[in-house]
């Protein structure tokens, strides 16, 4: 998928460094955001008690993370047994990435304007990273799939660390919710 010609690969690697400082820039400006953001506490999008329905979108997120990543696989032919896939694939995979975009908006706009970015133990660090790192790479795989010039790689490892975050932010969310308000032990 390099750029064919004399210069080939030097475009393509340009290209994605680009997109990939591009992704990290929009990390780091959420990130630098949440942290001068002054929380507000009582802000809600969802009534009193924010986290039953936050965790409730979590999940739901997470398992369009999954039909996702299946729905890629079998794009690629890499989801064995399953032959090729049929036209409504490509369009499903679309259409159900724009859902889990929509879907994390809410949540993330109540957790920015609650809490910001906070660091106070290992779990909210990573959830508050993870979530700024969630829409740096979610803006790179959209730059990615409109380009035909990169590795193809790049593409797929892109997706893959977007249902990552999804699960680490399920993981110290709403599976924290779910466990008593702990994380279970792996």
């Amino acid at each position: 998928m390099t750029e064919r010609g004399g210069h080939g690969r030097r475009p393509a690697a340009w290209r994605l460094t680009g997109i990939g400082l591009l992704g990290l820039g929009l990390a780091v400006a959420l990130y630098a955001a949440g942290r001068l953001h002054q929380p507000d506490y009582a802000f809600s999008m969802f009534g009193a008690d924010p986290i039953p329905v936050k965790s409730l979108l979590a999940t739901i997120a997470l398992a369009l993370a999954a039909v996702q990543v299946l729905l890629a696989l079998w794009m690629y032919r890499k989801l064995p047994l399953a032959g090729d896939p049929p036209r409504p694939v490509p369009v499903t995979h679309r259409v159900t990435g724009f859902a889990l975009f929509a879907l994390t908006i809410p949540v993330a706009v109540h957790c920015l304007i609650a809490y910001g970015v906070q660091l106070t133990s290992p779990r909210v660090a990573i959830h508050s990273i993870a979530g700024c790192f969630l829409y740096g790479a979610f803006a790179a795989k959209v730059l990615l799939v409109h380009s035909r010039r990169l590795p193809g790689w790049a593409l797929p490892v892109t997706g893959g660390m977007l249902a990552t975050a999804i699960g680490l932010l399920w993981y110290t969310s709403a599976l924290w919710y779910y466990n008593g308000y702990q994380l279970p032990h792996l």
